[in-house]
This record gives structure tokens, C-alpha cells and sequence, in this order.
């Protein structure tokens, strides 16, 4: 059995409208990418993972950031993020590719591998696999798959702005020429909407800070049930950013997305 090269890319850039910078912020004594990428290289199935940033002089600091810790980093189009995907899939050969966002320092490992897993398992059967559609995991936990045939199709063929600047819209948005697989929290509930683990906020940062003071140093490798288990202890972190659960980016797009209601996102 010939194992395919995989690729996950972490998309990264300093400029950010609501936290500018964010990727950067110090967490548990190192810069907040840092700590991320920690967490994906702890999946047994990210195989290599590059930082996918752009080519402005903005995020110089970002390839300075990867070139010191050693970790891959990719450069490419600030606003067309399927094209960087794209790019970087082809720099480094890869056979299959996973999108993870730059804002989600508290990314379960265990996730990331349940996703592959699923994906490997049923290669022949799903073009685009994800946990996002539908979404149960705690916002913040984002995995999506899929083969660089598949990418390359997208990279091709979308037109629409959202597509291009969100990298898979294509895939989900075209349920009748993909077959599109999802992976749903298997204890059964569904956090997406009242769990925030994701950045893009000061409160956001402030949630995430206080998760890392409270369980790093005991367990850098702390997982999804850790959180889960500190949250119900200690309610005064969960209410640290509580009023921005359910916020994302399809509150901006509602009117474009065919596949995404309002029950899925929640306005400011």
C-alpha cells in the first residue's frame, strides 16, 4: 500500500482587522504560532506542516518567526488563499493537503487525526472530508481534508470571491459534483455554537491565555476532555468570551452560501 504524502497547512498572517498581530501574542512563553503548531505536529497523521503566509513585506516577521523555530513556512497570495494553498501543495509534492487555520492554538491533536483517519478510511469515497459540515466539535477544533486532485479542481474552476478567499467553499457549496464527507463529535453533542476556543478577539485571547496558564505547564499535550473539565470547574474562564460564541465568517455571507443558514452563525 503506497502511503500518500500529506501536507497540512497552517494559514498565517500578521494582518488581522479585530486583533492585529494575534499570531504572535505570547503564549505559554512562546508566540501564539508556535504553541499552535506544536499541537498540529502532535497529530501522528499532519505529516509535514507548513506555515502558509503571504508575500508581503508585513509577514516578513512570520517567515523570521518559522525560520527561527524551525518550522516549514510557504509565501504567497495575501487575498487568495486557495491559490497559496494550491502553491504550497505543489511546492512540496503533496497527495493530500488539510486546512487548518492560523487561529486555533487549542486544536485537539486527537481531532486532527480522527479526521485523517476517516478520510484515509474512505479515500475512494469522499473527495472533501471535514468536521465543519456539519459542525459539532468546539469552535476552534477546524480540520479539513482533501485529495490535491480535489484542489486542484477548485483552484481551477472557483470564481466567486468567498471561494477563493476561503479556500473550500467549493467543495461544500458543490454537493452535487463532490462527495463530501464530515466526522461529528462522537460524544454525541453538538458544541459548535456555545463552545469558542478560536482567536479573533482580546477576549478570545484572554480565554485562551487562561486555558494555557491553567494546564500547560501540567500537560503541554492537554486535549479537548482537559478543557472540557477546567471549563466546568473553573465557569468564570468559559464566561470570559461566552458572547462571541457562534460568531464566525459565514455572518458575512449569507447571502452567497447555499449550504450555510443562519442557525450556523450568529451576528455581533
Amino acid at each position: 500500500m503506497v502511503v500518500p504524502k500529506t501536507l497540512t497547512v497552517v494559514q498565517a498572517r500578521m494582518g488581522s482587522s479585530r486583533l492585529p498581530g494575534k499570531v504572535l501574542l505570547p503564549l505559554a512563553g512562546q508566540p501564539l504560532l508556535v504553541r499552535m503548531v506544536e499541537r498540529v505536529q502532535r497529530a501522528r497523521l499532519a505529516g509535514t506542516v507548513v506555515v502558509a503566509t503571504t508575500s508581503e513585506a508585513a509577514d516578513d516577521t512570520i517567515a523570521g518567526l518559522c525560520a527561527a523555530h524551525g518550522i516549514e513556512c510557504f509565501r504567497g497570495d495575501a487575498l487568495d488563499l486557495l491559490d497559496r494553498h494550491y502553491q504550497a501543495a505543489r511546492h512540496y509534492g503533496a497527495d493530500v493537503v488539510l486546512k487548518i487555520p492560523s487561529d486555533c492554538p487549542l486544536i485537539d491533536p486527537a481531532v486532527i487525526d480522527e479526521v485523517v483517519r476517516f478520510y484515509l478510511d474512505f479515500a475512494e469515497r469522499y473527495d472533501f472530508v471535514s468536521n465543519l459540515h456539519p459542525a459539532t466539535f468546539p469552535d476552534g477544533n477546524d480540520v479539513e481534508v482533501m485529495p490535491f486532485v480535489a484542489l486542484e479542481a477548485a483552484w481551477r474552476e472557483a470564481k466567486r470571491p468567498l471561494e477563493r478567499e476561503h479556500t473550500t467553499p467549493f467543495f461544500w457549496e458543490n454537493p452535487d459534483r463532490f462527495q463530501i464527507g464530515n466526522v461529528t463529535w462522537d460524544a454525541g453533542k453538538d458544541y459548535s455554537m456555545s463552545h469558542r476556543w478560536t482567536i479573533d478577539y482580546p477576549e478570545d485571547y484572554a480565554f485562551i491565555s487562561a486555558v494555557y496558564e491553567a494546564l500547560y505547564d501540567q500537560n503541554p499535550a492537554f486535549g479537548l476532555d482537559d478543557i472540557l473539565n477546567l471549563l466546568e470547574k473553573r465557569p468564570d474562564i468559559a464566561g470570559l468570551n461566552a458572547h462571541l460564541a457562534g460568531v464566525n465568517w459565514y455572518r458575512n455571507h449569507l447571502d452567497e452560501l447555499t449550504t450555510v443558514d443562519s442557525s450556523q452563525t450568529k451576528m455581533l
